[in-house]
């Protein structure tokens, strides 16, 4: 099965937590959306691997969370700086990268700053900018949170995120939610948010020149899916994806998600 274990890396007068799963002889890094704002990956290697298990002999997989202390003003490109840096560190000199959501943004950094790094890209649900629709969303979750009120965040996040085939199912637990997981402070969050406001790389996208994969859903109510139909036509030589019947998560809601992804790695 491989290798499954938890680590941090210091950078700064800070660190940054990862999960590691696998070892085998390709490597990918995977960078998650503003859910990590919430709450990083730290203690979480072993029911983050689940999805990946059945590629982990021909992969060593890497999940990063931002790191620990973000100054105000942090940016999109300086968290991609910031991980390229901790790259260094670990040794990783070339790497495929899959990022969702605001992890497609600092994806997007990343292979635009460090190109040298980056061999594949896979962005997911994601956007070049914060659009109309993206600062709808970010400022509204930045006023639920300014009433420290979890449960309406977690409520509202389900409400954009999912299809309403799932949404049905998950409401059953709109009771629950907020009672646990709810962070000693939003500082995180608020951090990663205001940089997604922040967030535009649109005139820089034809800069991107590794083999690239955007996925989209063609509901999406937290990017839209026209952000994903611009990226791919920036990206020269591009391949785009869009799940027809799904939202922001597809992730959480195709079962062949990763397949898909995995099986366009394995053809570039």
């Amino acid at each position: 099965m491989g290798t499954v274990y938890g680590g941090s890396v210091n950078i700064g007068n800070t660190s940054m937590e990862y999960v590691h799963f696998g070892n085998g002889p390709e490597t990918l890094i995977l960078l998650p959306g503003l859910s990590d704002g919430l709450s990083t990956v730290k203690g979480m290697a072993w029911v983050l691997s689940m999805p990946y298990r059945k590629y982990m002999r021909d992969y060593t997989i890497y999940m990063f969370s931002r790191k620990n202390e973000m100054p105000e003003g942090y940016t999109i490109e300086d968290m991609a700086d910031d991980q390229a840096s901790v790259l260094g560190q670990l040794g990783i000199t070339k790497t495929a990268v899959v990022g969702v959501s605001q992890g497609g943004m600092i994806a997007q950094a990343l292979a635009i700053r460090h190109p040298d790094l980056i061999t594949k890209l896979v962005i997911a649900v994601s956007a070049p900018n914060a659009n109309d629709l993206v600062k709808e969303n970010v400022n509204r979750w930045l006023e639920i949170v300014s009433e420290n009120d979890h449960k309406a965040l977690m409520i509202d996040t389900a409400e954009h995120y999912y299809s309403e085939g799932y949404r049905k199912k998950y409401q059953l637990m709109y009771p629950f939610l907020g009672m646990v997981g709810k962070p000693k402070s939003y500082e995180r969050f608020i951090r990663n948010a205001q940089a997604i406001l922040a967030f535009d790389t649109f005139d820089k996208l034809n800069l991107i020149s590794c083999p690239t994969l955007i996925l989209a859903g063609r509901n999406d109510q937290i990017v839209g899916v026209q952000a994903s139909l611009d990226m791919h036509d920036q990206i020269a030589g591009s391949d785009l994806y869009i799940y027809e019947e799904y939202g922001h998560a597809p992730n959480d809601e195709d079962k062949h998600f990763y397949d898909r992804i995995f099986a366009w790695l394995n053809t570039h």
